[in-house]
């Protein structure tokens, strides 16, 4: 593989991550695919490596562990490759109120989501730094940027990317490597569990935006050295509304939701 156009993705065997892993691989990137699902990175593999004149490496590995980021850097290491762009999207999603939450799911979802992003970065971050290029993009939400009562796990992990990113990106800009957070709202992939979120009928009510926009989104807004990404009108005006809307109505909404259901 040519060390200089590699790019390594994680979740990236369906969702935002195989839409990012399409339109790298259509510029040109040899790519290092890792998740947790074995079959879908084969699937997606066989059908890049069929659409893309591009060399694919895939790594079924479980990013939720202590030491995913370290098993992934050293075995970029021990097959001498330069990672020129580093995406760290994979995640999961759940509903539940903090006190109701299972322990373990929570503790999975605070590696995946913070952990194995912040070790992965200090790996690779330090040999863009030498080598003075390179692209980070860190998947984030616009759940960020708010307090949301329900889903205060995934909620508050997706903050702390958004600001881990923001720092990042002060620190690495100098040295020429550019930091992206992308913050997308609702996006129809199977993060969802389908017997609580309907998918399609979010896609035809425009709640929810395809995830090969999302992706292209993201990938260009980190080539253009954008800080924060925020794909869709309708996310960014929905993210503003959020912002603005006081906590005192997010409580009593919650407090009537609660009565009547």
């Amino acid at each position: 593989m040519p060390p200089e156009k590699t790019a390594l993705i994680t979740g990236s065997a369906s969702g935002i991550g195989l839409e990012m892993a399409r339109i790298l691989a259509e510029k040109g990137y040899n790519l290092y695919l890792a998740d947790i699902y074995e079959e879908g990175l084969r699937i997606t593999s066989r059908g890049l490596a069929k659409a893309y004149p591009v060399d694919i490496i895939t790594h079924c590995i479980d990013l939720s562990m202590e030491d995913a980021a370290d098993r992934i850097y050293e075995d970029c290491l021990l097959k001498n490759l330069d990672i020129e762009v580093l995406v760290s999207n994979a995640g999961f999603f759940f509903f539940s109120e903090i006190a109701e939450s299972d322990p373990e799911k929570a503790a999975r979802m605070i590696r995946l989501h913070i952990h194995t992003p912040s070790m992965l970065a200090i790996h690779f971050a330090k040999a863009m730094k030498q080598k003075g290029r390179g692209y980070i993009l860190m998947t984030s939400s616009v759940s960020a940027y708010k307090d949301f009562p329900g889903i205060g796990f995934y909620a508050a992990s997706k903050s702390y990317i958004k600001s881990f990113c923001l720092s990042l990106r002060h620190e690495m800009r100098y040295y020429g490597v550019h930091v992206t957070a992308l913050c997308p709202g609702a996006t129809a992939t199977n993060l969802y569990d389908p017997n609580v979120i309907d998918v399609e009928k979010g896609k035809r009510w425009g709640i929810m935006m395809e995830a090969r926009k999302v992706a292209t989104a993201g990938i260009r807004g980190f080539f253009k050295n954008k800080a924060v990404v925020i794909p869709g009108l309708m996310t960014k005006l929905m993210t503003l509304v959020a912002i603005l809307l006081p906590g005192a109505v997010i409580y009593w909404a919650r407090v009537l939701w609660r009565r009547l259901f």
